[in-house]
C-alpha cells in the first residue's frame, strides 16, 4: 500500500490528514453594528413625566437614562436595577434648568465619572455646565456658573452632543445646516474654554442627532427627514469629522417606530445595545447592534456545527498550505438570520445561498491555503 505522503491528486496536489473529530468553531460579538440592528421588543414608557422629550442620555456604566423634556425646563433620571436591561426600569427623580436655560434642553451630555452634565438651549445658543456632588444623582446638580456663550454662528440648531472621552472636544449636531461641528475646549470638561474647529457637511442627509464611537473611529447621525434613518460614517482619522465618508451602514428605524424619534444613544461599554426615544408611543426603545461571528479552525476537523444568534459572519483559519486540499462541511442551524461568508467563497452562478430557519449544511474544499475556496449548499431544510 502506498505511502500516504506519496498519493497524488489533480495537479500535483496532496490531500491532508484526515480529521475524526468534529471541528472547533469559536463563537464571538462585536458591537456598534447598525446594520444588524433588530428590535428586543423591551420598551419603557416616559408618558408619566413627558410626552414629546428631545434629548437621551444614560450614564456610562448603564445605570441611569435621563430625558430632557421639551416644555417644562426639567431633567429626568430613571435608575435600572439591571444595567442596560429596561425591563429594570424606575423613575427616579428630577431636576429644573429653569433657572439658567428657560427653556427646552435641546442637548444634554454628561462627564464620563457622572460628576458634571451639559444642557444645551439652542434658543439662546449656549451650553450650561452643572456639578453632581454624588456622581450621576441629579438631587446634587448645582450651577457651576459658567457656559459656553453664544455659539450661533457655527450652531445654529444644535439639537445633541457627544464629549470625547477625555472631555477635549465637543461634537454638536446642527439641524439648520446639516452639519456635525466639532469645538476644542482649553481646559477639558470647562464648557467656558469652548472654541469651534471644524466642521462636515451631511449633505442630504438632517443631523437631528449624533453620537460617535469611543474611539473616535465611527460617527452616527439620526436623520429624521431624508432617510429616517441612523446613517453610519467612518473617519479615517480618529476624532476628526472631516475625514468623515459614508461606511455604507444603516438602520431604517421608520419601519419599526414611525418618524418620531428625536434623539438617540448607544451602548457605552460595547456597543451592543442602541436606545431610541419613540414620541410617538412615549417610551425609549431597546434595540440590539450586534453583529455575531463563527471563526472555524480547519486544522482541527472537517465537521463544523454551529447555531447562530442573529446576523453571524463566518470566518475560516489555518487552511494547509497551498498544494494541499482540504474539503469539509458545515452545518448551521439555521434561526432565518443572515449568513455572511467569507469573500474567498467561490459559489455556483456566483451567488451565496440564502440562510433559512432550518438545519442546513454546507460543502467546501481549498486547494490554496485558503486564498479561494468552493463552495456549495449540500442540504436544506434537514429534519
Amino acid at each position: 500500500m502506498a505511502n500516504t505522503k506519496d498519493f497524488k491528486v489533480k495537479n500535483g496536489i496532496q490531500p491532508t490528514a484526515y480529521h475524526e473529530a468534529v471541528g472547533t468553531v469559536v463563537a464571538g460579538s462585536e458591537g456598534y453594528s447598525i446594520a444588524d440592528a433588530s428590535v428586543d421588543g423591551v420598551t419603557f414608557s416616559y408618558s408619566s413625566q413627558d410626552s414629546f422629550p428631545q434629548g437621551l442620555k444614560f450614564s456610562s456604566n448603564g445605570e441611569h437614562f435621563y430625558i430632557a423634556a421639551n416644555s417644562s425646563q426639567t431633567i429626568y433620571q430613571y435608575d435600572l436595577s439591571t444595567a442596560w436591561d429596561l425591563s429594570t426600569v424606575s423613575y427616579a427623580k428630577s431636576f429644573s434648568h429653569a433657572s439658567q436655560t428657560g427653556t427646552t434642553a435641546s442637548v444634554l451630555i454628561f462627564k464620563n465619572d457622572g460628576t458634571k452634565m451639559y444642557i444645551g438651549d439652542n434658543i439662546n445658543d449656549t451650553i450650561y455646565q452643572y456639578s453632581l456632588s454624588t456622581a450621576w444623582d441629579l438631587a446634587t446638580a448645582s450651577y457651576d456658573s459658567i457656559n459656553s456663550g453664544n455659539i450661533s454662528a457655527n450652531s445654529p440648531l444644535m439639537r445633541e452632543g457627544y464629549f470625547k472621552p477625555d472631555g477635549t472636544a465637543l461634537f454638536l449636531s446642527d439641524q439648520t445646516n446639516d452639519t456635525a461641528v466639532k469645538y476644542t475646549l482649553g481646559t477639558a470638561w470647562d464648557i467656558s474654554t469652548v472654541t469651534y474647529d471644524s466642521q462636515f457637511s451631511l449633505g442630504t442627509v438632517t443631523c437631528r442627532c449624533l453620537q460617535l464611537k469611543p474611539d473616535g473611529t465611527k460617527m452616527y447621525i439620526l436623520d429624521d427627514d431624508a432617510t429616517e434613518s441612523i446613517v453610519e460614517y467612518s473617519l479615517s482619522t480618529s476624532w476628526d469629522i472631516t475625514t468623515a465618508t459614508l461606511s455604507g451602514n444603516s438602520y431604517y428605524y421608520f419601519s419599526d417606530f414611525g418618524d418620531n424619534v428625536p434623539s438617540f444613544d448607544i451602548k457605552y461599554d460595547d456597543g451592543t445595545k442602541l436606545y431610541l426615544l419613540n414620541n410617538t408611543d412615549t417610551r425609549l426603545e431597546q434595540i440590539s447592534t450586534a453583529s455575531y461571528t463563527q471563526t472555524l479552525d480547519l486544522s482541527t476537523g472537517t465537521y463544523f456545527s454551529f447555531t447562530p444568534s442573529g446576523a453571524t459572519t463566518v470566518s475560516f483559519t489555518n487552511a494547509p498550505a497551498s498544494g494541499k486540499a482540504i474539503g469539509f462541511a458545515v452545518e448551521v442551524n439555521g434561526d432565518g438570520s443572515a449568513i455572511t461568508w467569507p469573500s474567498s467563497v467561490k459559489w455556483p452562478s456566483g451567488v451565496a445561498p440564502t440562510a433559512t430557519a432550518s438545519k442546513e449544511v454546507y460543502a467546501f474544499v481549498t486547494t490554496d491555503g485558503g486564498t479561494s475556496y468552493y463552495g456549495k449548499l449540500a442540504g436544506s431544510d434537514i429534519a
